[in-house]
């Protein structure tokens, strides 16, 4: 029988974080605070536990994962890398399509990786409360989790439309002992003031941001602080177990080379979990294409500038250097919540910058699509994030195909889509349309950053 799950034993699960900043030819430029000035990690102690500053801020290659947390992370990790045999079939290509499966953790997605650490290096700094934003609810559910494991509050703010479009993924935090309520809200002056001035509006991960960090910096007890799922360099490292794991898998499959290396991409992270290995190989000589796959309507690395801007609608965060819409951009509705970020990881901003990685842009009917075709081949649904890099996977296999190549292709199942049914339902029912972002949209959230500090471009050009 043809294998179609490589496998690692228990203890073949990675016992360090591989950290990029160590490799990038040029790293990210470093945040600033209101005064233009680099912040220091003190300036973030009021938001972060000092343990995960540190980590942040590490320029250390690898880092060692604390034995509580693997212990936690082997409840589903190493997960299986699929051969994806059966849509290898149905297109008739000569590439061979492998998938990292990180559904199959309790919340399904890939958000727990970075979830179970964050919540215990918090308890291990004496936090007794975490407060967070989540777009679709695999982010808010994956903390969830983690804090119900761990013995810490959780207070979760949902982007309005995501909590509107996903009551499922409320109840499974509910169940974890969360509390969610949806963003922006009237808990908050942040939540408070965009809805004076957008009573209507569907909300941001940007909105909910501001609205986390708020509760956050002012519990007058000092015992909660603020968890991010994307974005931040630990976030990236904490997932990079993903990657690590995935050689070891393709190693035992036989394959010596890679070609394409795939995920979808909002904030970055589980693109960067498979990717930032990958990427240290491409750095060191392989020849290796490296996609992030975005929606049309929400353009960030396709479209958007290279800049120093805030992360969040607020402007409570530090400036970072990415490519960012502006910080009071609102996407537009679409039905992959998890993509409908502003801004990118300045590590992965880097690395386009350096052309290291070739970021893409997908309407979301091509996605759906591509999910469906999925379902009827491989059987799993994906989540309509997931299904973007499922877009990209099936362009480069059919592009193998016309060019009569054999490709070795991989990309992050990010996450299963069982509590996504009623976008299925909207496409199903014709409901759901394409959305480019008008240039002039584009134009109005630039034109916020024009105030702000401008980023040196670093980049050697070698790629």
């Amino acid at each position: 029988m043809e294998t179609t799950k490589i496998l690692l034993d228990d203890n073949e699960i990675p016992r360090q974080w591989y950290n990029l900043l160590a490799d990038l030819p040029n790293p990210p430029l470093p945040p600033l605070g209101p005064d233009g000035k680099p912040i220091t990690p003190d300036m973030l102690a009021p938001v972060f536990p000092m343990n995960l500053i540190e980590q942040e801020v590490s320029t250390e290659r690898w880092i060692d994962i604390p034995d509580e947390i693997l212990q936690i992370l082997s409840l589903w990790r190493p997960s299986p890398l699929y051969r994806a045999r059966r849509l290898e079939k149905a297109l008739g290509t000569p590439a061979r399509i492998y998938y990292k499966n990180e559904g199959v953790s309790p919340p399904g997605s890939h958000k727990p990786n970075t979830a179970v650490p964050q919540a215990w290096y918090n308890k291990q700094f004496g936090i007794e409360r975490l407060t967070t934003e989540t777009g679709a609810g695999q982010w808010g559910s994956a903390l969830a989790f983690a804090c119900s494991l761990l013995g810490l509050e959780c207070k979760v703010f949902m982007v309005r439309i995501s909590f509107d479009q996903k009551p499922f993924r409320k109840l499974m935090m509910q169940t974890w002992g969360a509390n969610c309520v949806a963003s922006p809200s009237d808990e908050t002056q942040a939540g408070r003031d965009i809805l004076a001035k957008m009573p209507n509006t569907p909300g941001s991960l940007g909105i909910a941001i501001s609205e986390a960090i708020e509760q956050a910096v002012t519990d007058p007890t000092g015992k909660t602080r603020y968890s991010l799922g994307s974005v931040l360099n630990h976030v990236m490292l904490h997932q990079t177990i993903i990657g690590q794991e995935a050689q070891k898998q393709l190693a035992k499959a036989g394959e010596k080379k890679v070609d394409a290396v795939i995920g979808c991409c909002g904030g970055g992270s589980n693109f960067a979990g498979l990717a930032f290995p990958f990427v240290n190989d491409k750095i060191n000589g392989a020849e290796i294409d490296i996609i992030p796959v975005e929606p049309e309507s929400c353009p960030t690395m396709t479209r958007a500038p290279f800049a120093y801007d805030h992360g969040d609608t607020a402007k409570m965060t530090p400036l970072l250097p990415m490519h960012s819409l502006g910080h009071s951009f609102v996407p537009p509705p679409i039905h992959a919540g998890g993509l409908r970020y502003h801004g990118m990881s300045p590590m992965i901003s880097q690395c386009i910058v350096e052309g290291l990685m070739t970021p893409r842009a997908y309407h979301q009917l091509k996605c759906y699509e591509a999910a469906i075709t999925w379902a009827r081949t491989e059987g799993f649904i994906p989540a309509p994030e997931t299904s973007h890099a499922i877009a990209a996977v099936i362009d480069e296999a059919n592009k193998a195909k016309e060019e009569g190549k054999e490709k070795v292709i991989v990309f992050n199942w990010s996450g299963h889509g069982l509590m996504d049914l009623l976008g299925y339902d909207a496409y199903f029912q014709g409901k759901l349309t394409d959305y480019s972002l008008p240039q002039e949209e584009i134009d109005k959230g630039v034109e916020e950053l024009k105030d702000l500090p401008k980023p040196e471009v670093h980049k050697t050009g070698k790629w």
